[in-house]
């Protein structure tokens, strides 16, 4: 695993809107992976979920999670970012949704009936392949 702080070219493709998956942990530690769009940010995440989502109970019970940012055309560059939740809020004027969508889609988030909660995660560690690889 490579060293925090972030190099410039892991932190240039975690800006950019890439495919990632997310796997967080169940109550009886088999892990979950699902698709997830996310946010960089002052070297932190944001990811954001339906209030419905069994994630959030995952992250109450335990908050590690992995995060792994392919490169969109170049799913051979990637990295995978380890770390912990350290804050969950209610997204209740759906402002976060809406910046995510917009990173992604290029417009605010369609569905405003669901209640959200956003969810901020530091980086313990990472790893790349590809274009990022460090050694």
């Amino acid at each position: 695993m490579a060293q925090l702080p972030l190099p410039s070219e892991v932190e240039d493709l975690l800006k950019r809107p890439n495919p990632a998956v997310i796997s967080t942990l169940r109550h009886d530690g088999q892990p979950v992976s699902v698709a997830t769009w996310y946010l960089y940010e002052g070297g932190r995440i944001l990811v954001n979920m339906d209030e419905s989502r069994k994630r959030l109970a995952h992250l109450s019970h335990d908050p590690r999670i992995s995060l792994t940012a392919l490169a969109e055309g170049d799913w051979y560059t990637h990295v995978s970012v380890q770390g912990k939740v350290v804050e969950m809020a209610d997204d209740s004027d759906l402002a976060d949704i809406d910046r995510l969508s917009t990173h992604y889609s290029g417009k605010p988030y369609g569905n405003r009936d669901n209640p959200r909660v956003s969810a901020w995660i530091e980086i313990d560690s990472w790893h790349g392949w590809g274009g990022v690889a460090r050694l």
